[in-house]
């Protein structure tokens, strides 16, 4: 009787234990899944604000070259019947640099380790959206840029890029102009003003809008690229 009574409570123990060391477990895998569900929380959490922000991770790529820290931006090549597209371009490419913290910035060729040049190969505007009467409701604002970058001294090509379209569409009349748009709201044109203007005057302006909208685009692309020597 005796040995039959330590068997249950060897039974017992035994059973005792395994819950317990179930319950443990349990415990540090709970314990593990808050922790990494807390960590990827506050990982998703960093990312949205950085997003939200508007910030981006623009530095340089391993590609890049370490000495390259320099830079001196030519006069692009106008290719286009746009007069002073070139000119628009440049001062987007230099404003652009001037916000980088990888590169600096230089006004003089003999100070710089490398030469941003380029080409506007082609810009246009084309109606892309029409009403029955074949009336213009929103136009299509392109461009097509190659870009280089060289070293000065010894004189090679370090990074180049051909053919990189951009585009942005804008309206061509008030009927096409949504003022409760988060676009819209974005720019700073107010929906007040539009009554106030001719079809022709508000495309002028939203047209004024785009081309602002697409040399920022194509010059901070462009960088972005070059960077990451992409």
């Amino acid at each position: 009787m005796r040995g039959h009574g330590k068997m249950q409570n060897a039974k017992v123990l035994s059973f005792e234990f395994l819950v317990c060391n179930w319950n443990l477990k349990s415990k540090i895998q709970n314990s593990k899944f808050k922790i990494q569900n807390w960590t990827g929380g506050l990982l998703a959490l960093v990312g949205l604000v950085v997003a939200g922000c508007g910030y981006g991770f623009s530095a340089k790529g391993e590609a890049f070259p370490k000495d390259v820290q320099k830079v001196f931006v030519e006069t692009l090549v106008n290719r286009t019947r746009e007069v002073g597209v070139e000119g628009e371009v440049t001062a987007a490419l230099k404003n652009e640099l001037r916000q980088k913290r990888h590169l600096r910035l230089v006004t003089q060729l003999d100070q710089a380790d490398a030469i941003v040049s380029g080409v506007v190969r082609s810009y246009d505007s084309r109606a892309v959206g029409t009403n029955r009467n074949d009336e213009a409701l929103q136009y299509e604002l392109t461009m097509v840029l190659d870009m280089t970058l060289r070293r000065r001294a010894p004189d090679e090509v370090l990074w180049r890029t051909q053919g990189i379209r951009f585009a942005e569409v804008y309206s061509g009349s008030r009927g096409a102009v949504v003022t409760t748009s988060s676009e819209f709201k974005s720019r700073p044109l107010n929906a007040a003003d539009v009554p106030r203007f001719t079809d022709v005057q508000l495309t002028e302006t939203l047209k004024q809008e785009a081309r602002d909208r697409l040399m920022e685009r194509a010059s901070r692309d462009m960088l972005q690229r070059m960077l990451e020597m992409f």
